[in-house]
């Protein structure tokens, strides 16, 4: 089940953490130690229903598609941020949020006869990651890197647990394998991620998130035989030109300098 491949995400995460703070010789105590344990808790708890929202949504629908839908983070996190961070946004914006939600549509075909609920799992899970972003800006501000690590794959372990033993379903040894490697592919993916923010610009790094569609597209035709519609096409070209919108609007706003020419 997918709810099993995340549980197996996250244990296969957390495990690979341990293994770094074992090596850096790091303490639990100094790990753990926390002013704003609710908010990690509440951070844990919407990364987890975020992937999982994308694997059920991958479970019924073309990866590119889901994968696309997922790309609507950003948007969302620019209307969160007005009643949770008190930010200002403007017309632009807005437009660029109007523009990925159209994609959305565009994408999963409402009526079009090939509707399905599964459709809106991902649009689920990138609400339940922009809330995940929003509080890792909020929580950045106090916590080490160390320990804001620790708390994710802790609490993620956690969350999954409760909610994996409603869906559990006989596994074989090939599953754990499966399960574990997920794991630890996605812990080397953020390394390289946390890696990449240390030596550039958020702004500059961001928009390379938006190359993840092309490799999905391959290994969907690869594996699966998956071939992108128009619509898909189409809808995908939106989401990511106004997600793009967002980051270069974000890196004009931190860097007001360029905005004249200084």
């Amino acid at each position: 089940h997918a709810v099993q491949l995340v549980w197996g995400y996250f244990v296969g995460i957390f495990a690979a953490l341990c293994l770094y703070f074992v090596f850096r010789r790091l303490g639990f105590r100094a790990l753990a130690h926390t002013n704003r344990m609710g908010l990690h808790w509440f951070r844990s708890g919407c990364l987890v229903g975020s992937i999982m929202s994308l694997f059920v949504g991958l479970t019924y629908m073309p990866i590119a598609d889901a994968t696309a839908i997922g790309f609507m983070a950003p948007l969302f996190i620019t209307i969160l941020s007005i009643p949770l961070l008190n930010e200002k946004v403007g017309t632009h914006r807005w437009i660029a949020v109007v523009a990925g939600l159209i994609g959305v549509v565009i994408i999963i075909r409402p009526g079009g006869g090939i509707w399905h609920w599964s459709s809106i799992m991902p649009l689920i899970g990138a609400v339940f990651f922009a809330f995940y972003q929003i509080t890792t800006r909020v929580i950045t501000s106090n916590d080490r890197t160390q320990t804001i690590l620790f708390h994710t794959g802790f609490g993620g372990v956690v969350w999954s647990s409760i909610i994996v033993l409603f869906f559990w379903n006989e596994t074989r040894t090939e599953h754990w394998i499966l399960f574990f490697g997920t794991g630890i592919l996605g812990a080397l993916a953020h390394l390289c991620m946390v890696s990449a923010f240390r030596r550039a610009q958020a702004s500059l790094i961001a928009p390379f998130n938006y190359t993840k569609l092309i490799f999905v597209g391959i290994l969907g035709f690869i594996m699966f035989e998956e071939v992108p519609t128009l619509n898909t096409l189409i809808g995908s070209a939106l989401i990511v030109f106004a997600g793009l919108f967002v980051y270069y609007q974000e890196s004009r706003t931190a860097n007001p300098n360029n905005q004249t020419g200084e």
